[in-house]
């Protein structure tokens, strides 16, 4: 059962580390090539989430007229059905207490999957996917093959493989996929089969200041299946889609969409058509808000091949090696001082 006093500890934990290495850091993992968008036009606000179940909004999932919700909390697997006023019209449930539950997916089948990945502390033996289908509920566990990880981003392939993407406050996420059969209450390992990095934009928004320009909050997949997204607490990632590639299509170059600034950007879906794409934070009340998709989301190109530099190169005089250096150990006094500081309160 997940400890209660946890998640605000970690959090704070978190927020420290992130902020630390946000503000000092300069440079960043080689990163995959990226297009900035073109504007297809301004964003809308669908409608604003008031209900007290979602004050920690962390997944959503467009399904014709309705938008199911996914808040990060609770003692049990809970998903909320909104209206297109955000107003709450259905609730489905399992009896089961998660630990984390980070994102949310709707099956081919229809079948709703509860990403049960956060991790702040990274010490999770497994993580867990809960499936809710009309004959009950499906919990599959899962485990990382290099230790566990924190992570907030599912994309359900159109075959209904399920991919998990971690949060990285250095901007090269993993992306891991089961190794095997997935079956009710066993625990299958994962396997990892693709890195996605990003950069520094310079987007404003999200906790943690630039270092949230780099951890990877939420994914999504098109209802067609036409294209996959991620996104960060400032920015969103959109990659086209062949079948159920996920990492042939997270090989290529994707598309980058500032979103517009909000306090802790976690949830993110396509909208029915697959034009848009639909945000939203936590925190009450918030706006659900429609991004158009520019035209340019259309072919995949092979991403530019980032040569990484070797060690002499990195530390001659002008690299940026000395710096990081400076900055982590500047990030681990901060975060030596505020663990003792969470500690007294």
């Amino acid at each position: 059962m997940r400890d209660p006093a946890r998640p605000s500890r970690a959090w704070g934990r978190r927020l420290v580390v992130a902020t630390a290495l946000g503000g000092a850091l300069g440079v960043a993992a080689p990163a995959v090539a990226e297009e900035t968008a073109p504007s297809a036009g301004p964003s809308t606000v669908r409608c604003s989430i008031t209900d007290a179940r979602l004050a920690e909004l962390s997944g959503l999932v467009v399904v014709g007229e309705q938008t199911l919700a996914l808040d990060d909390g609770g003692d049990q697997v809970s998903v909320l059905g909104l209206d297109s006023a955000c107003q709450v019209v259905d609730v489905q449930t399992a009896p089961v207490d998660p630990y984390d539950p980070e994102d949310l997916a709707v099956g081919p089948d229809g079948a709703v999957w509860v990403a049960d990945i956060g991790d702040n502390d990274a010490k999770r033996p497994t993580v867990a996917l809960h499936v809710l289908r009309p004959e009950g509920p499906a919990l599959y566990r899962l485990t990382y093959p290099d230790g566990p990880h924190d992570a907030e981003a599912l994309l359900l392939a159109p075959d209904g493989t399920p991919y998990v993407v971690t949060k990285e406050v250095l901007g090269s996420s993993g992306v891991y996929r089961p190794a095997g059969a997935l079956a009710d209450g066993a625990t299958v390992p994962m396997e990892r089969v693709a890195t996605v990095n990003v950069t520094l934009t310079g987007t404003p928004g999200g906790p943690v200041g630039r270092a949230g320009q780099l951890m990877i909050t939420g994914g999504a997949v098109a209802s067609d299946g036409s294209a996959l997204a991620l996104r960060t607490y400032t920015d969103a990632y959109v990659w086209p889609l062949v079948g159920s590639d996920v990492p042939g299509a997270l090989a290529t170059t994707p598309v980058r969409l500032a979103l517009p600034e909000s306090p802790q950007g976690e949830a993110i879906s396509f909208s029915t058509d697959a034009r848009s794409l639909v945000i939203a934070s936590e925190g009450l009340p918030i706006d659900v808000t429609e991004v158009p998709l520019p035209t340019v989301v259309s072919a995949a190109t092979p991403a530019a091949e980032t040569e990484v530099p070797g060690f002499a190169a990195l530390t001659r005089e002008g690299s940026p090696l000395p710096a990081a250096l400076l900055a982590a150990l500047g990030a681990t006094i901060v975060v030596w001082v505020g663990g003792r500081l969470i500690r007294r309160s």
